[in-house]
């Protein structure tokens, strides 16, 4: 199946929860309940933005940060594209949310061949049922997912939705050889927190480019600080703004190495 057909086959709106949250003019951001003004869900649903639906690890009244969300379509497709699934792969997901991406994939590889891993309980329990209401049986494990899933590998696509620092080497050693992983970046060497494209190579090494910017929400274990954040802003514009594809990475058991142009040139990232 094509991502076309697989977005036509399955509603965002069958995975965005009842309640979500909004950003009001003063800074905080505040619950939206559908039936307080289904007019306005619906409308988040059907547009083209990315929709928060946790706000700081679970607040009630109000929050600041966005901890979990229903990302923006395009940007959905787009990273759907850059995985190059095909009908029988196997994939792991990193960060269900509210299940939707696993859907879709599921949609286009069967949905016997997803494994889907989200770290918040709450979360995860509500990604379930709205999977089981659209009769999408994916595995949704709860867990932390910078431990993937080594019973369920080895895989032929990996895919994290929550940026990374530092790419945890059990998602390259649970790839099969040839296999893609497709990654977020936080903000350690760009500010625009790039993607990477990593393929797995013999001999449990990966490496690949970064592709295109994200601005995905990081794992919960490798939160980057503002000042870090700000920092790295700077380095990056005293570098002279190098363009998000003139970096790459190289990952093996031993750590990674993030470079500028070629292998041969590393740099030291925040």
């Amino acid at each position: 199946m094509s991502i076309d057909a697989a977005f036509e086959a399955v509603p965002r709106e069958a995975f965005v929860p009842d309640l979500v949250w909004v950003r009001r003019d003063d800074g905080w951001a505040v619950p939206l309940r559908r039936q307080d003004d289904p007019d306005r869900w619906r409308a988040l649903v059907h547009s083209d933005d990315a929709i928060t639906t946790q706000i700081d690890d679970g607040a009630a009244d109000k929050g600041v940060w966005p901890t979990s969300s229903c990302s923006a379509p395009h940007v959905v497709r787009r990273m759907l594209e850059l995985l190059d699934l095909q009908p029988g792969h196997r994939v792991m997901e990193i960060g269900t949310g509210t299940g939707w991406n696993a859907a879709l994939m599921a949609e286009i590889v069967g949905p016997q061949n997803v494994t889907t891993i989200e770290i918040d309980p709450v979360v995860a329990e509500q990604a379930r049922a709205s999977l089981a209401g659209v009769g999408c049986p994916v595995q949704v494990i709860t867990g932390d997912g910078e431990a993937g899933s080594p019973a369920g590998g080895p895989f032929d696509r990996v895919i994290a939705t929550a940026a990374t620092a530092e790419l945890p080497y059990a998602w390259v050693r649970q790839t099969r050889p040839g296999g893609l992983l497709l990654v977020p970046w936080a903000p350690t060497f760009h500010p625009d927190g790039p993607i990477g494209r990593l393929t797995v190579r013999d001999g449990g090494r990966a490496e690949g480019h970064f592709v295109a910017p994200s601005w995905f929400m990081p794992l919960r274990g490798q939160r980057i600080p503002q000042p870090d954040r700000n920092a790295c802003k700077e380095r990056w514009a005293d570098a002279g703004r190098p363009a998000i594809d003139r970096f790459g990475i190289t990952v093996t058991s031993r750590g990674q190495t993030i470079w500028l142009d070629s292998p041969d040139h590393p740099i030291a990232p925040t």
